[in-house]
C-alpha cells in the first residue's frame, strides 16, 4: 500500500509536525481513501512494513506514540533530512 496525500488537523495546514497530521490517503488497499493516523498506527502494529510513502525512496511507515500518548506515524529515516510523509500533497 502507498500513502499518497495527507490532511492536517484544522488550523495546521502549513505545519511540519507529524503529530498534526489528521488523516492519510492510502492507495492499494481494499478501499482507497483517507484513514485516521491512529487507525493506521494500529494496523502497522500488526502489519509492519506494509505501507510506504509514495515518494522516493519509498520509506515504510512506522507506528509511534507521542510524549502525550497520541498515536501517529512517521516514515523510516533516510537521507532526505525531512520526513517524506510531510512532503506528500496536502488537502
Amino acid at each position: 500500500m502507498k500513502a499518497t496525500k495527507i490532511k492536517m488537523k484544522p488550523g495546521c495546514g502549513n505545519s511540519n509536525n507529524l503529530i498534526e497530521i489528521d488523516q492519510i490517503y492510502l492507495e492499494g488497499c481494499q478501499e482507497d481513501g483517507y484513514y485516521y493516523k491512529s487507525a493506521i498506527h494500529d494496523f502497522l502494529k500488526s502489519n509492519p512494513n506494509s505501507i510506504q510513502v509514495n515518494i522516493y525512496p519509498y520509506p515504510d511507515l512506522q507506528p509511534v506514540i507521542s510524549q502525550n500518548g497520541e498515536k501517529y506515524v512517521r516514515s523510516e529515516a533516510n537521507y532526505t533530512g525531512r520526513d517524506n510523509l510531510l512532503s506528500l500533497p496536502r488537502e
